[in-house]
């Protein structure tokens, strides 16, 4: 049997209303005299000044034949380890991220470099002055640095504790204004950013003749972390 344009039209937009509706994150409120809620969704974030810096060090040996490049890598290898040890860094705070053996594509010849990377934890204080030292000893590709905390949970814990803060305050508000009570939670869901980290800073190392430059002029910046809550309250 067919149908009237008409219905089949209605029929059409009312398949497309309900795919579109499971595909939203928050549950479908049923909206009548007899489901009288109150919904909100409130953000808030919480900074606080770092108190750990990862350092990104790595480096990369000239484009050579493979025993070569590997002779060199591991003369820069140990020579960059040697001189964060000596600047004070921990052994346990050193930790090895990648190293291998690379065919150089850019030619035609046979050439291979060594690259290796570590991460490196450090008080951010002493940042520029780690960073220094493994540049000057032969660190070729570093520079990025992650500004942290050591306890990552508790800053995310305070960020949500304020957004849900903010937005009990605003269901109270709302219903305020509206001229009804607020009642029971019925439904609350949350979000938390991802911290965002910078991109690798290539850097030659630097060769002084008579005196060493200063380190770079590095200033931390604080640590964030947002969250995102969604609640829906009763009302009476």
């Amino acid at each position: 049997m067919k149908l009237p344009f008409a219905a089949l039209t209605s029929a059409v937009l009312g398949a497309a209303l309900s795919a579109g509706a499971q595909q939203q994150t928050q549950p479908e409120l049923k909206v009548d005299s007899s489901n009288r809620t109150l919904t909100v969704s409130a953000t808030d974030n919480v900074s606080v000044e770092p108190d750990q810096a990862i350092l990104h060090i790595g480096f990369v040996t000239q484009p050579q034949d493979a025993k070569g490049a590997y002779a060199e890598g591991t003369r820069a290898s140990n020579a960059i380890i040697s001189a964060l040890k000596q600047a004070g860094v921990a052994e346990s705070a050193i930790r090895s991220e990648s190293q291998y053996l690379d065919r150089d594509w850019t030619t035609k010849l046979r050439k291979y470099t060594l690259h290796q990377d570590w991460t490196v934890k450090v008080a951010p204080e002493r940042a520029a002055e780690i960073l220094d030292a493994a540049v000057n000893a032969g660190a070729t590709s570093s520079g990025q640095i992650e500004w942290t905390v050591k306890d990552e949970k508790a800053l995310e814990a305070q960020a949500l504790d304020k957004a849900a803060a903010r937005a009990r305050a605003n269901a109270e508000v709302l219903a305020k204004g509206m001229g009804v009570r607020l009642g029971a939670l019925i439904y609350v869901s949350n979000q938390m950013s991802a911290p965002s980290f910078p991109r690798p800073m290539p850097m030659k190392a630097m060769k002084a003749a008579n005196a060493a430059p200063e380190p770079l002029a590095i200033e931390p910046h604080q640590v964030s972390r947002e969250a995102t809550v969604y609640a829906v309250f009763a009302i009476e």
